[in-house]
């Protein structure tokens, strides 16, 4: 069996499916003969929604595969892909925007700077694992035991840098199979990750419906359009009145 979605190529408009988110204003400073400091604008606190789905487990030796939560809360999932571009302005406008993500990464993207991403962990997001090399077709082309290495090998790279082992999975391209579920949770993750919503060329692609609904797991990427997919993506959260919510906090995999 292979499944999944389309995702992660160069030429992001022909994906197609396959079948198978105020800052408190700082108090005026009271005026003085001898000048304080100015005060720092706090965060707002994130709120805390207290999850109504519970995580399936891996049976079989397979890793569960999760498209949309299932959720009556009114929370979205942000999450964004391989970490090919890195520009200040991304992190700038995670920070604005106030935004946690998955950071699905892929070795050979972030290794001339894997620094780059701690900025974003700083900002409550976490990395997870999109394999070493992003065979689009490691799904087709390779057996259980390339897979589970390539998987591997980003697992103990996401450690050494990140100080954390992943416990999320995004295949490149999207597509899986049981092959890989299994090689996914003999690698120690907990579940494959997928989407049914992307932000991509600085618009909104929905595979069901045309706006977003509670539970959408939001597929992103780390391009040159980051700022307009970011902003396409924010326009449809706050015109659904959706939290971003980190995935992994909500599944109990942080």
């Amino acid at each position: 069996m292979v499944a999944g979605l389309t995702a992660c190529t160069a030429a992001e408009g022909a994906e197609s499916p396959t079948p198978s988110p105020t800052d408190t204003a700082a108090p005026e400073a009271a005026a003085s003969a001898t000048p304080t400091p100015t005060p720092t604008a706090t965060k707002r606190l994130r709120r805390t929604f207290i999850p109504d789905f519970q995580l399936p487990p891996i049976v079989g030796g397979l890793a569960p595969v999760i498209t949309k939560i299932p959720t009556k809360h009114p929370i979205v999932f942000l999450t964004i892909d391989d970490g090919n571009i890195k520009t200040p302005e991304s992190v700038k406008l995670m920070a604005e925007y106030d935004y946690p993500a998955s950071l699905f990464l892929t070795r050979d993207t972030i290794a001339d700077n894997p620094a780059f991403f701690n900025a974003f962990k700083a900002q409550g997001s976490l990395v997870e694992n999109h394999t070493v090399t992003h065979n689009i077709n490691m799904v087709r082309q390779w057996g259980y035991q390339q897979q589970v290495n390539d998987m591997v090998g980003m697992q103990e790279y996401a450690l050494q840098h990140y100080g954390r082992r992943p416990t999320l999975f995004r295949p490149p391209g999207g597509a899986y199979s049981n092959v890989m579920r299994q090689a996914v949770a003999d690698a120690g993750m907990k579940a494959i990750v997928t989407w049914e919503a992307k932000a991509n060329a600085g618009k909104m692609d929905y595979q069901v419906g045309n706006s977003l609904r509670p539970g959408d797991i939001v597929l992103m990427h780390f391009r040159a359009e980051f700022a307009a997919d970011l902003g396409a993506f924010r326009a449809a959260q706050l015109a659904a009145g959706l939290e971003v919510v980190l995935l992994e906090d909500f599944l109990g995999v942080a």
